[in-house]
């Protein structure tokens, strides 16, 4: 850009009879300045391209927090994704809610207290909607694992829901953030609710469903799951446009989604 001054000068010194027009004199900073703008603008424009892109999510959820289902990727196939699992709701409930949770982690106690709650006195209770817990212990969560094998457990005695709440309950009591607690602590909670401590303990103690909670957090990876809770609606992942899941939201972000499943 240096030879711009000297130019222009020029073209100013010219004596035109023609005309008595002067194009007026830039400074080399007001035009370094100039070009420094337009080239912030170009790349202003793209990032705003970029992120509009976005990963391929299932559900985005915009800025007012509306729901889209467009532009979603194929949801995964429902026999595949509930597997097995135990079902809260009615089996032939229109929607189906499958969540990868972790017993230890702090995010699943609340979507559990605050939202789950709720999603089962307006759509479980009134047969809309079918709840599939499965399990994704992650390694920095040392009773996860343990826990998991503890509500498949209780299952043998028909008692998986009641021992999946007071897991959270009892975590719940003791304050927030991520909670300690032991297999005693386990085991001490299964007599709460009624089992046959004999039982339930000598199923614990052998590991009998260690490879059924690997499995669920194998197929949880297999769908895309890396964090928890990761929830899918009618196998669709709830997630944000960059791709990251939101299966911590409120639970008026799942009445959004719930609803317009339901009206479709």
């Amino acid at each position: 850009m240096d030879n711009i001054e000297p130019i222009l000068a020029s073209y100013e010194n010219k004596n035109d009879s023609a005309s008595k027009f002067k194009m007026p004199k830039f400074s080399k900073d007001a035009w370094l300045i100039a070009i420094a703008t337009l080239i912030g603008a170009v790349l202003v424009c793209l990032t705003i391209l970029w992120v509009n892109a976005g990963t391929p999510s299932l559900f985005k959820v915009t800025k007012n927090n509306k729901p889209k289902t467009s532009d979603a990727p194929q949801a995964i196939d429902l026999t595949v994704l509930a597997d097995d699992d135990a079902v809260l709701g009615d089996k032939n409930a229109p929607i189906t809610i499958v969540e990868f949770s972790d017993f230890q982690c702090p995010f699943c106690r609340t979507f559990w207290s605050a939202t789950l709650s709720q999603i089962k006195k307006e759509y479980i209770d009134t047969g809309k909607v079918k709840f599939i817990f499965r399990d994704f212990p992650l390694s920095f969560h040392p009773a996860a694992e343990l826990s998991a094998e503890a509500t498949e457990c209780a299952d043998d005695q028909n008692k998986y829901w009641e021992m999946s709440d007071i897991i959270f309950a009892e975590q719940a009591k003791k304050g927030e953030g991520t909670i300690q607690y032991t297999v005693t602590d386990i085991k001490k909670w299964a007599g709460q609710i009624g089992l046959d401590t004999v039982k339930f303990n000598s199923c614990l103690d052998s590991g009998k469903y260690k490879l059924e909670v690997e499995k669920d957090a194998k197929a949880g990876a297999s769908f895309g799951v890396s964090g928890t809770p990761t929830t899918f609606i009618n196998g669709q992942m709830m997630a944000d446009s960059s791709g990251n899941s939101i299966g911590a939201s409120p639970f008026t972000v799942f009445k959004k989604i719930i609803d317009a499943e339901l009206a479709k």
